[in-house]
């Protein structure tokens, strides 16, 4: 079953991995930048990878390398360890997905991205998918999931199907995805399991907005959000086709007030 994507993100700028500002402390997927942008009305887009004990913790790379002063994949570190490790610059820690969603509490839309872990958008065990069902059973605000790999997405589809899902796409230029095979390439600029794995939106890379495919899925209603905005005369030429932005680096157009919760 596929259900349509919530007008909540169609509504409120998304802001990409929190409201974050590495000069005044506040790091990407961190609670800080998720405070942030609840507090200037932004909605919020945010990345999860595994924990080893199972945990979907709000993180986007699968090495700790860029962020933290440790080395190595995420997903060898327990997510009661990864909760006390400080991240370069900051007192803030890796929360985990449960922490992120009670401080969001439905007040501003949550976009929520799987990372690959397949290593090459291939089908793996599907222990995040489960993890993020999971955490959002209960959770009652504006939520959406999305991945590059259609394969987690089908996960999604049967893991959390009450929740809307849809595929993180590019333009695939071979220069920048060397991993992949031409024809896995081709499979996936084409968008070809759109249907498949019952997704409702797609986003997708804003310098390519102008795709064929995402022109086809637009004339069908399909909602097409994109990625990642930084400036706002990128903002105005992604909006002549987008839906809906990410963005980051600066205020974008259109934050709305949240609701107060009593």
């Amino acid at each position: 079953m596929t259900l349509p994507l919530p007008p909540e993100f169609l509504a409120y700028p998304l802001a990409h991995r929190g409201l974050h500002d590495r000069e005044v402390g506040i790091i990407e997927n961190t609670i800080a930048a998720v405070r942030a942008a609840v507090t200037a009305g932004y909605g919020i887009e945010i990345d999860v990878q595994l924990a080893s004990d199972g945990a979907a913790m709000v993180f986007h790379d699968d090495v700790l390398n860029r962020l933290t002063g440790e080395s190595g994949p995420i997903r060898g570190w327990a997510s009661r360890d990864l909760s006390k490790l400080r991240l370069t610059g900051s007192s803030e820690t890796v929360p985990t997905l449960p922490e992120v969603l009670e401080i969001i509490a439905g007040r501003v839309p949550v976009l929520i991205e799987l990372k690959d872990q397949s290593g090459g958008t291939g089908a793996a065990p599907d222990d995040l998918e489960r993890a993020v069902a999971l955490a959002l059973n209960d959770y009652s605000g504006p939520a959406a999931v999305m991945s590059f790999n259609p394969h987690m997405v089908a996960s999604l589809a049967k893991r959390a199907p009450q929740i809307p899902r849809g595929i993180t796409t590019d333009g695939y230029a071979e220069t920048e995805w060397p991993d992949l095979s031409s024809d896995t390439l081709h499979i996936l600029r084409e968008i070809s399991a759109f249907d498949a794995v019952g997704a409702s939106f797609i986003s997708h890379n804003w310098r390519d907005l102008r795709a064929p495919r995402v022109a086809d899925l637009k004339k069908r209603g399909v909602p097409i959000l994109c990625w990642t905005v930084k400036s706002p005369e990128d903002e105005v030429q992604a909006r002549r086709v987008a839906d809906n932005i990410t963005f980051e680096g600066y205020a974008a157009h259109g934050a709305k007030s949240p609701p107060v919760r009593v």
